[in-house]
Formats: structure tokens, C-alpha cells, sequence
């Protein structure tokens, strides 16, 4: 969960601080596309190693909430990083087609 958490909002607050400051141009907030990328399939490992770890101890280790919202949030990102990239490939196909 500790890495679905930043995982998910990487994109959203990159886009965000594209659009309050003058900091970056929306194009470049694409940059967080590989990081929520990355840091979601980070999140989606350890939470099926978290499971695995509650499995082993008959789930007296705890944890069962936070390892599955850790999953949920590490495949948030990687759908938020899949169209954050369609969505810059057709605005790169879209800008060549226009020149």
C-alpha cells in the first residue's frame, strides 16, 4: 500500500502541477507516465508477496486489507500509465499530422 499510494497519484499530481503552475507544460507532465508504470508494477508484487505472507501464517500476520488495496491501487496505476501513453501517442500523431 505504501507504494500504490504514490504509484496512483503520480500522474494526476503531475497533471495538476501542469495545469496550477507554469512550472511544466501538460506534454511534460508525460514524464510521470513511466513512473506510475514502474511504481505500479512495484505495488502489484509486493502486495502478491504480502498475500503469500498472510497465506503462510493463516493470516495471523494481519495485513489481508492493506496487501489488496496495495494490488488495487498498483493496477490503478498501471491503467492511469496505459492511458497516459495512448493519450501521448495520439497527441504526437496528431501534432505530425498537422505539420
Amino acid at each position: 500500500m505504501l507504494v500504490g499510494v504514490p504509484a496512483a497519484a503520480a500522474l494526476p499530481a503531475a497533471i495538476g502541477v501542469a495545469e496550477r503552475t507554469d512550472l511544466i507544460r501538460l506534454i511534460e507532465a508525460a514524464a510521470a507516465i513511466p513512473v506510475a508504470a514502474v511504481l505500479g508494477i512495484v505495488a502489484i508484487v509486493l502486495a502478491r508477496r504480502a498475500r503469500g505472507r498472510i497465506e503462510r501464517t493463516l493470516g495471523r500476520v494481519g495485513g489481508r486489507w492493506a496487501a489488496r488495496l496495495g494490488g488495487v491501487l498498483g493496477i490503478l496505476a498501471l491503467c492511469l500509465a496505459a492511458s497516459g501513453g495512448i493519450a501521448v501517442g495520439f497527441y504526437y500523431a496528431l501534432t505530425r499530422l498537422a505539420e
